[in-house]
């Protein structure tokens, strides 16, 4: 699937929709870009694919997640799929400036340095000196 963000920072997805990683609210392929409604009213500044989830910056440095959560890399705090871009509130009043969706985990940079990661901890993907999966940043 692919996400892509205008200049006035809108987002459209389209591709493969089977876990809902286009966050229209289905579970339905979009074969021509379509426009996320459900956080049309943020202005997002940065976004980032992962197998069957998407991320989404918004200006204010909230994080947004929707589609698969198989391991955790919603960052909701457990293992249920999301079909619309939902806020990830363990970042809350933390000022985030970049984020990227891997596989099946997800990173996010705050202001201050510090670096967050959660989902599917195999082969060492979160940085955290171990294999565990994180259900929360």
């Amino acid at each position: 699937h692919s996400l892509a963000l205008t200049a006035d920072g809108a987002l459209w997805s389209w591709g493969g929709g089977v876990f809902g990683q286009l966050g229209h609210g289905d579970l339905e392929e979009q074969r021509l870009p379509k426009k996320i409604e459900a956080i049309a009213d943020q202005r997002a500044v940065a976004v980032s694919v992962g197998a069957y989830h998407s991320l989404a910056l918004t200006a204010d440095g909230a994080v947004w997640s929707w589609g698969d959560a198989v391991a955790g890399q919603l960052g909701h705090g457990g293992m249920e799929s999301r079909l619309l871009p939902s806020k990830i509130e363990a970042l809350e009043g933390r000022r985030v400036v970049a984020v990227s969706a891997g596989e099946h985990h997800s990173i996010a940079l705050t202001a201050d340095g510090a670096l967050w990661s959660w989902g599917c901890g195999g082969l060492g993907r979160l940085g955290h000196g171990d294999e565990q999966d994180q259900l929360l940043p």
